[in-house]
Protein backbone atom coordinates (compact mmCIF):
# COMPACT_ATOMS: atom_id res chain seq x y z
CA UNK A 1 0.00 0.00 0.00
CA UNK A 2 1.28 3.48 -0.85
CA UNK A 3 1.74 6.00 1.98
CA UNK A 4 1.35 9.75 2.35
CA UNK A 5 5.07 10.21 1.69
CA UNK A 6 4.47 9.33 -1.99
CA UNK A 7 2.57 12.59 -2.51
CA UNK A 8 4.27 15.91 -3.09
CA UNK A 9 3.43 19.59 -3.17
CA UNK A 10 1.32 20.59 -6.21
CA UNK A 11 0.46 17.00 -7.15
CA UNK A 12 -3.26 16.43 -7.70
CA UNK A 13 -5.53 13.57 -6.63
CA UNK A 14 -8.99 12.48 -7.73
CA UNK A 15 -11.56 10.98 -5.38
CA UNK A 16 -14.33 8.42 -6.04
CA UNK A 17 -16.76 11.37 -6.14
CA UNK A 18 -14.82 12.75 -9.13
CA UNK A 19 -13.45 15.70 -7.14
CA UNK A 20 -9.93 17.00 -7.69
CA UNK A 21 -7.73 18.13 -4.81
CA UNK A 22 -4.32 19.81 -4.83
CA UNK A 23 -1.68 18.33 -2.53
CA UNK A 24 -0.17 20.74 0.01
CA UNK A 25 3.46 20.37 1.05
CA UNK A 26 5.52 17.27 1.66
CA UNK A 27 4.48 16.25 5.17
CA UNK A 28 1.56 13.81 5.31
CA UNK A 29 0.36 11.11 7.71
CA UNK A 30 1.12 7.59 6.50
CA UNK A 31 -2.56 6.98 5.70
CA UNK A 32 -3.76 10.40 4.48
CA UNK A 33 -2.85 13.14 1.99
CA UNK A 34 -3.14 16.74 3.16
CA UNK A 35 -4.78 18.62 0.28
CA UNK A 36 -7.46 21.16 -0.52
CA UNK A 37 -10.47 20.85 -2.81
CA UNK A 38 -9.77 22.55 -6.14
CA UNK A 39 -12.43 21.36 -8.65
CA UNK A 40 -15.73 19.56 -8.25
CA UNK A 41 -18.48 18.45 -10.68
CA UNK A 42 -20.96 21.16 -11.62
CA UNK A 43 -23.56 21.37 -14.39
CA UNK A 44 -22.65 25.02 -15.07
CA UNK A 45 -18.88 24.75 -14.59
CA UNK A 46 -16.44 26.42 -16.97
CA UNK A 47 -13.94 23.56 -16.90
CA UNK A 48 -14.65 20.36 -18.77
CA UNK A 49 -13.31 16.83 -19.09
CA UNK A 50 -15.19 14.79 -21.67
CA UNK A 51 -18.88 15.44 -21.04
CA UNK A 52 -18.39 16.29 -17.36
CA UNK A 53 -18.25 19.96 -16.32
CA UNK A 54 -16.43 21.23 -13.24
CA UNK A 55 -16.23 24.41 -11.23
CA UNK A 56 -13.54 25.78 -8.97
CA UNK A 57 -14.12 25.11 -5.29
CA UNK A 58 -12.61 28.49 -4.36
CA UNK A 59 -12.83 31.71 -6.37
CA UNK A 60 -9.43 32.70 -4.94
CA UNK A 61 -7.07 31.37 -2.31
CA UNK A 62 -7.81 33.08 1.00
CA UNK A 63 -8.36 31.86 4.54
CA UNK A 64 -12.15 32.56 4.53
CA UNK A 65 -12.46 30.64 1.26
CA UNK A 66 -10.32 27.81 2.61
CA UNK A 67 -12.47 27.55 5.75
CA UNK A 68 -15.62 27.45 3.60
CA UNK A 69 -13.92 24.72 1.56
CA UNK A 70 -13.23 22.65 4.67
CA UNK A 71 -16.75 23.27 5.98
CA UNK A 72 -18.21 22.01 2.67
CA UNK A 73 -16.19 18.81 2.93
CA UNK A 74 -17.07 18.35 6.60
CA UNK A 75 -20.80 18.56 5.84
CA UNK A 76 -20.77 16.43 2.70
CA UNK A 77 -17.68 14.21 2.95
CA UNK A 78 -16.64 14.21 6.64
CA UNK A 79 -14.01 11.51 6.12
CA UNK A 80 -12.05 14.10 4.08
CA UNK A 81 -11.47 16.32 7.14
CA UNK A 82 -9.31 15.47 10.15
CA UNK A 83 -7.78 17.09 13.22
CA UNK A 84 -4.01 16.98 12.93
CA UNK A 85 -2.35 16.46 16.30
CA UNK A 86 0.95 17.40 14.64
CA UNK A 87 -0.14 20.79 13.26
CA UNK A 88 -2.78 21.39 15.92
CA UNK A 89 -5.50 22.39 13.42
CA UNK A 90 -8.40 20.91 11.50
CA UNK A 91 -7.57 20.44 7.83
CA UNK A 92 -8.80 18.72 4.71
CA UNK A 93 -7.08 15.50 3.73
CA UNK A 94 -7.91 12.39 1.76
CA UNK A 95 -7.47 8.86 3.11
CA UNK A 96 -5.04 6.91 0.92
CA UNK A 97 -7.81 4.38 0.31
CA UNK A 98 -9.90 7.11 -1.39
CA UNK A 99 -7.27 8.18 -3.91
CA UNK A 100 -8.61 7.04 -7.30
CA UNK A 101 -5.85 8.68 -9.33
CA UNK A 102 -2.59 10.42 -8.49
CA UNK A 103 -1.42 13.12 -10.94
CA UNK A 104 2.29 14.04 -11.00
CA UNK A 105 3.52 17.29 -12.63
CA UNK A 106 6.81 15.97 -14.03
CA UNK A 107 5.20 12.86 -15.50
CA UNK A 108 2.45 14.96 -17.10
CA UNK A 109 4.93 17.33 -18.73
CA UNK A 110 6.86 14.37 -20.10
CA UNK A 111 3.65 13.09 -21.74
CA UNK A 112 2.94 16.53 -23.22
CA UNK A 113 6.37 16.52 -24.87
CA UNK A 114 5.47 13.22 -26.54
CA UNK A 115 2.01 14.29 -27.76
CA UNK A 116 1.49 14.25 -31.51
CA UNK A 117 -1.22 16.93 -31.47
CA UNK A 118 -1.04 19.03 -28.29
CA UNK A 119 -3.60 21.82 -27.92
CA UNK A 120 -2.61 25.49 -27.72
CA UNK A 121 -2.04 25.54 -23.95
CA UNK A 122 -0.12 22.26 -23.91
CA UNK A 123 2.02 23.61 -26.74
CA UNK A 124 2.62 26.80 -24.75
CA UNK A 125 3.68 24.74 -21.72
CA UNK A 126 6.13 22.73 -23.83
CA UNK A 127 7.57 25.80 -25.57
CA UNK A 128 7.91 27.71 -22.29
CA UNK A 129 9.78 24.88 -20.60
CA UNK A 130 12.02 24.50 -23.65
CA UNK A 131 12.82 28.22 -23.55
CA UNK A 132 13.49 28.27 -19.79
CA UNK A 133 15.63 25.14 -19.99
CA UNK A 134 17.71 26.50 -22.86
CA UNK A 135 18.11 29.90 -21.15
CA UNK A 136 19.09 28.59 -17.71
CA UNK A 137 20.64 25.19 -18.57
CA UNK A 138 18.21 23.53 -16.14
CA UNK A 139 17.28 20.06 -17.50
CA UNK A 140 13.74 19.75 -18.83
CA UNK A 141 13.20 16.79 -16.49
CA UNK A 142 13.31 19.17 -13.50
CA UNK A 143 10.16 20.97 -14.67
CA UNK A 144 6.55 19.89 -14.28
CA UNK A 145 3.10 21.20 -15.11
CA UNK A 146 0.38 21.50 -12.47
CA UNK A 147 -3.05 23.12 -12.16
CA UNK A 148 -5.80 22.46 -14.68
CA UNK A 149 -3.38 21.27 -17.38
CA UNK A 150 -2.14 18.49 -15.09
CA UNK A 151 -5.63 16.99 -14.78
CA UNK A 152 -6.80 17.80 -18.34
CA UNK A 153 -9.40 20.33 -17.22
CA UNK A 154 -7.76 23.33 -18.87
CA UNK A 155 -9.49 25.55 -21.39
CA UNK A 156 -7.10 27.12 -23.93
CA UNK A 157 -9.40 30.16 -24.12
CA UNK A 158 -8.81 31.32 -20.54
CA UNK A 159 -6.55 28.96 -18.55
CA UNK A 160 -3.05 29.92 -17.42
CA UNK A 161 0.07 27.77 -17.36
CA UNK A 162 1.24 26.65 -13.90
CA UNK A 163 4.72 25.12 -13.82
CA UNK A 164 6.74 23.45 -11.09
CA UNK A 165 10.51 23.43 -10.77
CA UNK A 166 12.22 20.84 -8.59
CA UNK A 167 14.96 21.75 -6.16
CA UNK A 168 16.23 24.74 -4.20
CA UNK A 169 19.14 25.50 -6.52
CA UNK A 170 16.94 25.40 -9.63
CA UNK A 171 14.33 27.60 -7.97
CA UNK A 172 16.82 30.31 -7.09
CA UNK A 173 18.40 30.10 -10.53
CA UNK A 174 15.01 30.85 -12.09
CA UNK A 175 14.35 33.59 -9.55
CA UNK A 176 17.51 35.31 -10.77
CA UNK A 177 16.90 34.59 -14.45
CA UNK A 178 13.21 35.37 -15.01
CA UNK A 179 13.43 39.13 -14.34
CA UNK A 180 16.43 39.31 -16.69
CA UNK A 181 14.66 37.31 -19.40
CA UNK A 182 11.61 39.56 -19.17
CA UNK A 183 13.83 42.59 -19.87
CA UNK A 184 15.07 41.21 -23.19
CA UNK A 185 13.86 43.30 -26.11
CA UNK A 186 11.35 41.38 -28.23
CA UNK A 187 11.82 38.32 -25.96
CA UNK A 188 8.93 35.90 -25.34
CA UNK A 189 8.77 36.59 -21.58
CA UNK A 190 7.29 39.84 -20.31
CA UNK A 191 5.33 41.26 -17.39
CA UNK A 192 1.75 40.08 -17.09
CA UNK A 193 -0.84 41.99 -19.17
CA UNK A 194 -2.54 45.00 -17.61
CA UNK A 195 -5.92 43.26 -17.40
CA UNK A 196 -4.46 40.33 -15.44
CA UNK A 197 -2.45 42.74 -13.27
CA UNK A 198 -5.58 44.71 -12.39
CA UNK A 199 -7.34 41.49 -11.36
CA UNK A 200 -4.31 40.61 -9.24
CA UNK A 201 -4.46 43.98 -7.44
CA UNK A 202 -8.19 43.73 -6.82
CA UNK A 203 -7.88 40.22 -5.39
CA UNK A 204 -4.88 40.98 -3.17
CA UNK A 205 -6.26 44.27 -1.84
CA UNK A 206 -9.49 42.50 -0.86
CA UNK A 207 -7.78 39.56 0.85
CA UNK A 208 -4.64 41.07 2.45
CA UNK A 209 -4.28 43.89 5.01
CA UNK A 210 -1.92 45.88 2.78
CA UNK A 211 -2.15 49.37 1.36
CA UNK A 212 -1.41 50.17 -2.28
CA UNK A 213 2.16 51.28 -1.59
CA UNK A 214 2.97 48.05 0.26
CA UNK A 215 1.31 45.99 -2.45
CA UNK A 216 3.29 47.84 -5.13
CA UNK A 217 6.55 46.78 -3.48
CA UNK A 218 5.47 43.15 -3.28
CA UNK A 219 4.18 43.14 -6.85
CA UNK A 220 7.52 44.38 -8.17
CA UNK A 221 9.15 41.42 -6.42
CA UNK A 222 6.76 38.78 -7.80
CA UNK A 223 9.43 37.05 -9.86
CA UNK A 224 7.42 33.90 -10.64
CA UNK A 225 4.32 35.46 -12.23
CA UNK A 226 4.94 36.43 -15.86
CA UNK A 227 3.67 36.18 -19.43
CA UNK A 228 5.03 33.96 -22.22
CA UNK A 229 4.01 35.04 -25.72
CA UNK A 230 0.87 36.56 -24.22
CA UNK A 231 -0.10 33.62 -21.97
CA UNK A 232 0.10 34.21 -18.22
CA UNK A 233 2.16 31.64 -16.32
CA UNK A 234 3.27 31.01 -12.77
CA UNK A 235 6.24 29.03 -11.48
CA UNK A 236 6.34 27.12 -8.19
CA UNK A 237 9.43 25.64 -6.54
CA UNK A 238 8.92 22.18 -5.02
CA UNK A 239 11.32 20.10 -2.99
CA UNK A 240 13.54 17.53 -4.66
CA UNK A 241 14.57 14.34 -2.88
CA UNK A 242 17.73 16.13 -1.72
CA UNK A 243 15.59 18.81 -0.04
CA UNK A 244 13.51 16.36 2.00
CA UNK A 245 14.91 16.07 5.52
CA UNK A 246 11.79 15.93 7.66
CA UNK A 247 8.94 13.50 8.25
CA UNK A 248 5.39 14.11 9.40
CA UNK A 249 5.47 14.24 13.20
CA UNK A 250 9.17 15.08 13.61
CA UNK A 251 8.06 18.56 14.65
CA UNK A 252 4.89 19.32 16.59
CA UNK A 253 3.20 22.70 16.66
CA UNK A 254 1.19 24.32 19.48
CA UNK A 255 -0.64 27.63 19.12
CA UNK A 256 0.38 30.31 21.61
CA UNK A 257 -1.58 33.30 20.31
CA UNK A 258 -1.47 36.12 17.78
CA UNK A 259 1.55 38.42 17.65
CA UNK A 260 2.68 41.52 15.82
CA UNK A 261 6.26 42.66 15.61
CA UNK A 262 9.36 43.37 13.56
CA UNK A 263 12.19 41.08 12.63
CA UNK A 264 15.39 40.94 10.60
CA UNK A 265 15.52 38.32 7.85
CA UNK A 266 18.63 36.15 8.34
CA UNK A 267 18.14 33.14 6.02
CA UNK A 268 15.98 32.77 2.88
CA UNK A 269 17.19 29.36 1.68
CA UNK A 270 13.75 27.76 2.27
CA UNK A 271 11.66 30.75 1.20
CA UNK A 272 10.71 29.34 -2.22
CA UNK A 273 9.10 26.16 -0.87
CA UNK A 274 5.66 25.73 0.68
CA UNK A 275 5.58 26.65 3.53
CA UNK A 276 7.79 29.63 2.68
CA UNK A 277 10.23 29.78 5.59
CA UNK A 278 12.27 32.81 6.59
CA UNK A 279 14.69 32.44 9.47
CA UNK A 280 14.77 35.66 11.47
CA UNK A 281 16.76 37.43 14.16
CA UNK A 282 15.95 40.14 16.70
CA UNK A 283 12.19 39.59 16.60
CA UNK A 284 10.67 42.41 18.64
CA UNK A 285 7.09 41.73 19.74
CA UNK A 286 4.86 44.81 19.73
CA UNK A 287 1.53 43.05 20.35
CA UNK A 288 0.98 39.61 21.87
CA UNK A 289 3.02 37.17 23.98
CA UNK A 290 6.43 38.78 24.53
CA UNK A 291 8.79 35.86 24.01
CA UNK A 292 12.55 36.15 23.92
CA UNK A 293 13.25 33.85 20.98
CA UNK A 294 11.19 33.74 17.78
CA UNK A 295 13.39 32.16 15.13
CA UNK A 296 11.15 31.60 12.11
CA UNK A 297 8.43 33.30 10.09
CA UNK A 298 6.60 30.79 7.86
CA UNK A 299 3.99 31.65 5.23
CA UNK A 300 1.52 29.11 3.85
CA UNK A 301 0.56 31.70 1.24
CA UNK A 302 2.71 31.74 -1.89
CA UNK A 303 2.00 35.48 -2.04
CA UNK A 304 4.90 36.01 0.39
CA UNK A 305 7.18 33.33 -1.04
CA UNK A 306 10.72 34.31 -2.03
CA UNK A 307 10.19 38.07 -2.01
CA UNK A 308 12.30 39.10 0.99
CA UNK A 309 16.08 39.06 1.24
CA UNK A 310 18.63 38.44 3.97
CA UNK A 311 19.36 41.59 5.98
CA UNK A 312 15.90 43.07 5.30
CA UNK A 313 13.68 44.22 8.15
CA UNK A 314 10.00 43.28 7.93
CA UNK A 315 6.82 43.83 9.89
CA UNK A 316 4.93 40.64 10.76
CA UNK A 317 1.53 39.65 12.14
CA UNK A 318 0.51 36.02 12.51
CA UNK A 319 -0.11 33.03 14.73
CA UNK A 320 2.66 32.37 17.23
CA UNK A 321 3.48 28.67 17.60
CA UNK A 322 5.70 26.66 19.89
CA UNK A 323 7.63 24.10 17.85
CA UNK A 324 8.80 20.92 19.60
CA UNK A 325 11.37 18.69 17.89
CA UNK A 326 10.46 15.12 18.87
CA UNK A 327 13.85 13.80 17.73
CA UNK A 328 16.19 16.20 19.54
CA UNK A 329 13.82 17.50 22.24
CA UNK A 330 14.72 21.05 21.18
CA UNK A 331 12.10 23.79 21.16
CA UNK A 332 11.69 27.12 19.38
CA UNK A 333 8.93 29.49 18.31
CA UNK A 334 7.70 30.56 14.89
CA UNK A 335 5.12 32.97 13.51
CA UNK A 336 2.78 31.52 10.88
CA UNK A 337 1.16 33.62 8.17
CA UNK A 338 -1.89 31.97 6.59
CA UNK A 339 -3.60 30.42 9.62
CA UNK A 340 -7.34 30.03 10.33
CA UNK A 341 -6.82 31.68 13.73
CA UNK A 342 -5.55 34.92 12.20
CA UNK A 343 -8.01 34.93 9.34
CA UNK A 344 -6.97 37.39 6.64
CA UNK A 345 -5.43 39.82 9.17
CA UNK A 346 -1.91 38.41 9.07
CA UNK A 347 0.95 39.60 6.87
CA UNK A 348 4.64 40.00 6.22
CA UNK A 349 5.09 43.64 5.25
CA UNK A 350 8.16 45.21 3.72
CA UNK A 351 8.98 48.26 5.80
CA UNK A 352 8.20 51.23 3.59
CA UNK A 353 11.04 53.38 4.90
CA UNK A 354 13.52 50.68 3.89
CA UNK A 355 12.05 50.27 0.41
CA UNK A 356 11.59 53.80 -0.95
CA UNK A 357 14.58 53.47 -3.23
CA UNK A 358 14.41 49.75 -4.06
CA UNK A 359 13.50 48.37 -7.48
Amino acid sequence: MISGSAFHDRDFIRTPEDMFLCVVGELHPHDRVISYLRYLPSSNGLWKQGDQKYRRAMASYSIPNLLMNIDYLKKNYPTYVFNSEVFGVEMSSIPITHVVEHYKPQAKLSRIFKMANPDALQTCSRDLVNYLSESTKIPIEEFGVTGSILIDLHNPKFSDVDLTISGRENGFKLKRSLPELSMEKDGPISSIPEKALNRWYQEKLSSHPLNVEELNIIQRRQWNYRSFNGTVFSLHTVRSKNDLHEHYGDLRYTSVGIVEGRALISDVSDSLFNPHVYKVEMFKVDVGPALEEINVVASYSGFYGGIFEEGEEVSVRGKLERVDDTLTCDMYHRVVVGSPEAGDTDYIKPLIENNRNLH
